[in-house]
């Protein structure tokens, strides 16, 4: 589990005030010495993200925060950071104390229940408060949620915390990758080119959770690259249910696939999978309306060098130059840290979004629509531009 990548691992990330006990929170439902514990404030400084496997949660991904009511001008830039937590944060903590002021509490927890991410309230340090009951009831009232009561330094309350988190998190099952396309015994054919961007003995991450998805599935899985894909074709006995596709070679295996067989594309599957399927069909659609003098972001998960041919530098920009002009301008963004204002651009193209968990995906499609910008993704752009986009199963 602990090999799990970041991208399928839940977000947990822990807000508070300074020195409200974040990291001895973390420690404690850890049970490990995971992150540096002071009585000074503002020890954490920025996020902290820790990769651990939690019973009974399972692979999860903890992110300890610097504390929200941080001061000057080091303390804005921090709270700036913790700020963007918010857009990857699957579940968040929100952790308070006996203070009687939770003006900065409520702040947060308004804005959590405006993202709709889960929150739980945690109040820390019980084994300080007197009155414990009236805390409780006052939390309850100004939040709005009965908050969970804990001494994270004396592990009291820890494991009902647990409870709580794997509770909060059963709804939050990931789905299927391949959703309806796919089911017991069929047969998926998988045309997976091996070019630069995959390094040479690796196969990429979109590939690899696909197969692991396929094989649950009790799927016959065969692989092969597209100069192999009329052999491996006429080695079955019949035609395959369903080809996945990389999108680059969409065309190619459109042009080639038994009319019996479905057609779809890893980064169709991202699609559905990572974001919003209908706003970004929308987006490849707004392709259309593309001028010669349009602004166009393509935005990467990853900070990769680029190779040559890179498919978001350079394949999709090439496509689109070729059908509306040489003076559309593209900029490149790649990262989780994303562009604020983007409402100079007439479309975004976002790549598949492996890297990223759903949340952070999604936080990037609705920062889009708020500022009215079309967002689609490589794969369903490259097949609007081939003019095969109807003809692409999606999944349900």
């Amino acid at each position: 589990m602990n090999s799990s990548p970041q991208s399928v691992r839940r977000h947990i990330a822990i807000f508070g005030r300074r020195n409200v006990g974040k990291s001895s929170l973390l420690n404690a439902i850890t049970a490990q010495d995971v992150a540096i514990v002071s009585h000074q404030a503002g020890t954490t400084t920025d996020p902290v993200k820790h990769a651990m496997e939690i019973n009974p949660l399972g692979p999860c991904i903890l992110i300890d925060t610097a504390g929200f009511d941080d001061e000057g001008t080091v303390g804005t830039l921090r709270n700036e950071r913790t700020h963007r937590v918010l857009d990857q944060a699957d579940m968040a903590l929100l952790v308070v104390d006996q203070s009687q002021d939770l003006t900065l509490e409520k702040q947060w927890s308004d804005e959590l229940r405006r993202l709709e991410i889960p929150t739980i309230i945690v109040l820390n340090k019980i084994d300080t408060i007197s009155n414990l009951d009236e805390v409780v009831e006052l939390i309850n009232h100004t939040l709005g949620t009965k908050p969970v009561a804990i001494s994270a330094m004396r592990n009291i309350g820890i494991n009902r915390l647990r409870k709580a988190l794997a509770s909060a998190t059963e709804e939050d099952e990931p789905e299927s990758l391949t959703g309806n396309l796919a089911k017991p015994g069929d047969t998926i054919l998988l045309v997976m080119p091996q070019d630069p961007q995959a390094p040479r003995g690796r196969l990429i991450l979109p590939q690899v959770q696909t197969i692991r998805d396929l094989l649950d599935k009790q799927c016959n899985v065969m692989c092969c690259t597209l100069e192999n894909l009329e052999s491996s074709l006429n080695q079955l006995k019949l035609a395959p249910a369903l080809i996945i596709t990389d999108s680059q070679v969409f065309k190619q295996v459109y042009e080639k696939k038994p009319a019996s067989s479905m057609l779809t594309s890893f980064s169709v599957l991202m699609a559905a999978t990572k974001g919003n399927l209908e706003v970004l069909l929308e987006g490849a659609l707004a392709i259309d309306r593309l001028t010669p003098l349009s602004r166009v972001l393509i935005a990467e998960a990853c900070t990769h060098a680029p190779m040559s041919e890179d498919i978001g530098r350079e394949k999709i920009p090439r496509i689109i130059r070729k059908r509306f002009g040489e003076s559309v301008t593209f900029d490149i963004h790649a990262g989780k840290d994303y562009t604020a204002d983007l409402s100079s651009y007439d479309l975004i193209i976002h790549c598949g979004a492996c890297m990223f968990n759903r949340r952070l995906m999604l936080s990037r499609i609705r920062r889009a629509q708020e500022q009215g910008v079309p967002i689609t993704n490589y794969g369903l752009a490259i097949a609007h531009l081939q003019g095969i986009l109807n003809k692409v199963s999606l999944p349900k």
